[in-house]
């Protein structure tokens, strides 16, 4: 699960974050939380607590005014693109209850995106979509198609709702022809990479996740089809069920659909028309949207942060990393996302070992770039400290301390002389240097391999290639940003390490 990846991600690197906060989503999200306790509490309050309260709300406001000033991001808007088709879904939307204070325009370097029409404040509602005109696993049910697909072994509401759809798409008298009519031909995520960017891609994470994603939807459809068309032919008409057909449902409810609670307390996944258009980013405007409004029954999308006229309005898709976002959305997001992470693969047979720590356990381990870290000290390096932690405890039994200065009674005994407390703290603090130097050398050269497989795309003409291709690019651009933030670090920690190491042996 990804929601399991950005737990794991935000529990390995927690140790060195750079911000003073995790990333900027988790920090908004954790201050609008607070903001909804004092709201409680202001709704239960007491005379004298009243104005205290008050003043932490406007804290926290000015706090995250200020937050949202800091990552705004600018957006340029494409006037001489014509939205005649999004307008029609719009009105549509409104005319079934929906409300909204955003209008669509393209937005270069996004595609389609929800603009705000005035200014809107913390806890504003920018749009509100009525639960009536969702698309669910409802509409399967009062289809022809449930009677046959409900007797099929394994078969899940999420695949029922995307067989639905590809045949839903076709029906000219459909309750939701306008929201049809807006989705591309084409979704240009990876599951619809050419064999050229795939094959630059080779050697990479995301090669692999994007050759298990399609081989685990080839297998899916083979078990479907052609079976269901052939017993089936007027429910599964042939030509609407194509692999072609069924790769463009998938990749309409991969980079589209969204995790909703209902009133009745049910979790389905859902495609929510107009709702589409808001685009993901690091630093959202809409971090909760999940859960149907039981007084309205509508979804709210709330503001939790500032949102000014003209600004493109976004939410977050979730903490993915950029190879999952090109996979199943088709694009890697501005700024730099402490979710793209590198996992290391070795065997390490002394973890056992380990000097106690509440970290001590991970069995896995990764990297990122190192310019998320302010810690680049020795002992640290902008590296994760469980990584560090594991390798040092694989070749030293021996307790390791972060520190340059050790004091004797760590060592000394009873009747211990002095001189021998003084002598065996140096040589602790120089066996630790050593180790963390013979564990920077081989990251280096681990990292140093790992540079050359991602071989740069230079003679790639990136104004005529392919959209493929220029992701597989910007990947690998990504990944060779975060390996050489790494070298850079190894390198850097190697002369720490050195340099206190000259000073141990001049004080012998």
């Amino acid at each position: 699960m990804q929601w399991a990846f950005g737990m794991q991600v935000e529990l390995y690197f927690g140790q060195i974050g750079g911000l003073g906060f995790y990333s900027p989503r988790n920090e908004m999200e954790a201050q609008n939380f607070i903001l909804s306790l004092i709201k409680s509490a202001l709704s239960h309050h007491v005379r004298m607590q009243t104005h205290a309260l008050q003043d932490l709300r406007d804290a926290l406001i000015n706090r995250i005014h200020e937050l949202g000033t800091e990552f705004k991001v600018g957006n340029k808007i494409d006037i001489n693109y014509k939205c005649d088709k999004e307008k029609c879904l719009l009105q549509w939307a409104e005319n079934n209850g929906a409300k909204t204070r955003l209008q669509i325009a393209y937005v270069e370097g996004a595609g389609r995106g929800a603009i705000a029409m005035e200014d809107m404040e913390v806890g504003d509602i920018a749009m509100e979509i009525p639960a009536s005109i969702t698309i669910s696993e409802d509409l399967v049910y009062k289809s022809d198609m449930y009677q046959v697909l409900q007797k099929i072994d394994g078969m899940s509401s999420e695949t029922m709702s995307l067989l639905w759809s590809m045949k839903e798409r076709h029906n000219c008298n459909s309750q939701f022809k306008m929201y049809f009519d807006t989705l591309p031909e084409n979704f240009n995520t990876g599951l619809s990479f050419g064999v050229e960017a795939i094959m630059a891609l080779d050697g990479t994470l995301l090669f692999e996740e994007i050759m298990q994603a399609k081989e685990h939807l080839r297998v899916q459809y083979d078990e479907l089809f052609p079976a269901l068309s052939k017993d089936h032919p007027d429910i599964f008409p042939p030509e609407l069920y194509t692999w072609e057909q069924f790769l463009w449902a998938c990749e309409l409810w991969y980079s589209n659909s969204m995790k909703i609670m209902f009133a009745d307390g049910n979790l389905k996944t859902c495609l929510i028309p107009v709702a589409g258009f808001l685009n993901h980013s690091l630093h959202p405007h809409i971090v909760h949207y999940g859960k149907i409004d039981s007084t309205t029954n509508s979804l709210k999308f709330r503001l939790s942060r500032p949102c000014s006229v003209g600004e493109q309005c976004c939410l977050s898709y979730g903490n993915f990393s950029g190879s999952h976002l090109i996979t199943f959305y088709g694009f890697l997001p501005q700024g730099d996302n402490p979710y793209d992470v590198i996992p290391l693969d070795f065997e390490v047979d002394q973890v056992d070992t380990m000097v106690e720590c509440p970290l001590s356990n991970w069995t896995t381990h990764m990297v990122r770039g190192t310019w998320l870290s302010e810690n680049q000290n020795i002992f640290y390096y902008g590296l994760p400290s469980p990584l560090l932690d594991c390798l040092r405890s694989a070749r030293s039994q021996m307790p390791f301390t972060k520190t340059l200065v050790i004091s004797f009674p760590y060592f000394c005994v009873l009747h211990t002389p002095y001189i021998y407390c003084e002598v065996l703290a140096s040589h602790v603090i120089k066996a630790n240097m050593e180790v963390d130097k013979e564990i920077l050398e081989d990251l280096q050269s681990t990292f140093n391999a790992m540079m050359e497989n991602l071989s740069d795309m230079d003679s790639v003409d990136r104004e005529s290639s392919s959209w493929d291709v220029k992701l597989a690019s910007q990947f690998k651009e990504m990944q060779r940003r975060i390996v050489s933030s790494i070298l850079t670090s190894c390198s850097t920690g190697i002369k720490l390490v050195e340099h206190e190491l000259s000073k141990c042996k001049a004080e012998e």
